[in-house]
């Protein structure tokens, strides 16, 4: 009402987009993510024992104050209360393998949070996911530390370190053989099953396959137990199913037409799924925000992109494994795939939506 009385016009108030908001601050969407992991990184420690519970607790110390050492530097606050430095060291330390020289996994997480965020600004600005960035140096740099498979479920897991964890920094790695010997572990040819299928062509068990009981990197065995654990991400809707639905289904469909040709060489589609660290990729790490397509087109072009990019590479590759690479190509061709699938705006004309 105005002082005269009369009734003043309604007001209508105009905001640009975007028009809907998330409620769910970024802290509380990576902290989620943390506990979605907890579980993975307790069976990890249960089949591989304190070498990978010290991987772990390396790994992410390492990130954690790498970035707060850089932000202190930048005269900038710190930023790791959004905890996106704990899920970059708690997943660099289940890409790696079980025995990996605890040295070893401080300089991976060091250039993984360096240069593979920190250098290109910090959280939403960095192009590739931080984690594989440390995995792919790690392969690099430590080729044969990186190669190196422990078994699973070794009898002194929990009293005593894997030889080669505590290995000195510029020293060669100590032998496990002994180790291997003192556990009673006979026939252990050292080789994950994507190799034994590789060059082998000996497919493992898939039950074997699904529930972890497997050699391999720190947390890519267990693959139901990922999928378990990404499904109470989606049910928080903290992750988008459509990016893991897509790697899985053309991981599936490719490998099944290739097994159907040959297969003698070619595992089959639950194989292709359930080993590696295919199941780990498509749930944890190619569902990073910053890192995939922002549109809904894009989103399925991007799995389907990584799907075929790690059946490639396992398939025809010079490596066993492909998920790091898939992934990493995927967050390269993001920004271009969001850009070429922008959706038409309403109403304009198509000559000048294509613009």
């Amino acid at each position: 009402m105005t002082n005269s009385g009369t009734q003043s016009s309604p007001q209508v108030l105009l905001r640009t987009s975007p028009h809907l908001r998330d409620t769910q601050p970024v802290d509380v969407i990576m902290r989620n993510v943390v506990y979605a992991l907890l579980p993975v990184c307790a069976f990890s420690v249960w089949q591989f024992g304190i070498s990978v519970l010290g991987l772990i607790i390396t790994c992410t110390a390492s990130c954690v104050l790498t970035e707060h050492v850089i932000r202190k530097l930048q005269h900038k606050p710190t930023t790791i209360t959004d905890w996106s430095a704990t899920i970059t060291g708690v997943l660099l330390a289940l890409t790696l393998p079980p025995g990996f020289p605890l040295w070893m996994a401080v300089v991976a997480s060091i250039f993984g949070i360096a240069v593979g965020k920190m250098f290109f600004g910090g959280l939403g600005f960095n192009v590739m996911n931080p984690a594989l960035i440390g995995r792919a140096f790690a392969q690099a740099a430590f080729t044969v530390p990186m190669t190196t498979w422990v078994p699973n479920s070794a009898p002194s897991r929990f009293t005593e370190f894997i030889p080669s964890t505590l290995t000195l920094p510029f020293l060669r790695p100590n032998s496990i053989s002994e180790w291997l010997a003192q556990n009673a572990v006979d026939g252990f040819s050292g080789a994950t099953p994507l190799a034994v299928m590789k060059f082998e062509h000996v497919p493992a068990d898939s039950i074997e396959l699904l529930l972890g009981t497997t050699a391999g990197s720190s947390g890519e065995t267990g693959a139901l137990l990922i999928l378990l654990c990404g499904c109470y991400l989606i049910f928080r809707n903290m992750m988008n199913w459509r990016i893991t639905a897509s790697i899985l289904l053309t991981a599936a469909l490719f490998s099944g037409i290739c097994h159907a040709i040959n297969p003698e060489i070619y595992p089959d589609p639950l194989f292709t799924v359930c080993s590696g660290g295919l199941m780990l990729g498509a749930v944890f790490m190619a569902t990073d925000m910053v890192g995939s397509p922002v549109t809904p087109v894009g989103i399925w072009i991007y799995g389907i992109l990584i799907g075929l990019l790690t059946v490639i590479i396992r398939f025809w590759g010079g490596l066993s494994e492909g998920v790091m690479y898939a992934i990493l190509l995927g967050n390269a061709f993001s920004p271009l795939i969001s850009s070429v699938t922008q959706p038409k705006r309403y109403g304009a004309p198509q000559k000048e939506a294509a613009k």
